[in-house]
Order: structure tokens, then C-alpha cells, then sequence
């Protein structure tokens, strides 16, 4: 059956495989779960990343970070969905666990996060938060 939110399906590949406590694990590649992935790295939810080459599609090689036999990621949530998309603008970017989480934008000058974004003072699409 093919997936309608492949961005929904990244990230809950992602907290599954956390949750299950796999050291790393495997999802299909495109540009923007690569620029979600390199978000990830920066601010330490992740290890590492790679992408793997094969012959129908690329995949993307997660190494999941944990400290202290927990799982780093406490809470992954897709916002802006397929049927309902959320714009947030520069000035009403949102602090996610009083700055202690993440959020993920996509905006004209590339995807990244909310602390990047409210630098530049630009907005665009909410697409996860995380914590």
C-alpha cells in the first residue's frame, strides 16, 4: 500500500525504531528527509546519517542516539500534514518546551530549524517539532 505523508512515515520510522531501541535504521531517500536528517544531526537527536545507494531507491542510514539506554527523541510530532498545511510567519515562530525542543521549518531559503529561521527572520512551512 503506498504512503500518502512520507514525511510522517520518516518520522515514525524513526521514533518506532527508538522506541524498539534498533541502533539504526533504514528509510527511503528524498532531498527534503535529507535536509530533515541534517537537522536532526545538528542539534544531537541523531548520531549520523549516510545515504545508501540501491538499485530502485536511495536509502537513508539512521544511527539513532540514545543516553542512558534512552532514547534521545522524548517526542516527535508531524504538524503540517498533507489535508492541512500550517504556516507559521517570522514573528510567531513557535518555542517548542521553552526552547528546549526542536522545530522544523521549511522556508524559501531551505528547510531548518526554528532557532536558524527566527535568525534570518524569515517564516514558512511548520513541518515537525520535536523534543
Amino acid at each position: 500500500m503506498p504512503v500518502t505523508d512520507k514525511i510522517a512515515d520518516c518520522l515514525t520510522r524513526i521514533r518506532n525504531a527508538g522506541n524498539a531501541g534498533h541502533k539504526t535504521v533504514l528509510i527511503p531517500s528524498s532531498k527534503l528527509k535529507v535536509a530533515i536528517t541534517e537537522i536532526l544531526k545538528e542539534q544531537g537527536y541523531i548520531t549520523d546519517y549516510r545515504v545508501v545507494p540501491d538499485k530502485v531507491q536511495p536509502q537513508i542510514e539512521v544511527t539513532l542516539r540514545y543516553y542512558g539506554g534512552q532514547h534521545v527523541i522524548k517526542e516527535i510530532i508531524r504538524v503540517s500534514k498533507p489535508g492541512r498545511r500550517v504556516y507559521v510567519a517570522s514573528d510567531t515562530l513557535p518555542r517548542i518546551k521553552n526552547g528546549l525542543g526542536t522545530a522544523i521549518i521549511s522556508t524559501s531559503k531551505g528547510v531548518m530549524s526554528e532557532k536558524q529561521a527566527r535568525k534570518l527572520n524569515i517564516g514558512g512551512e511548520f513541518i515537525c517539532s520535536l523534543w
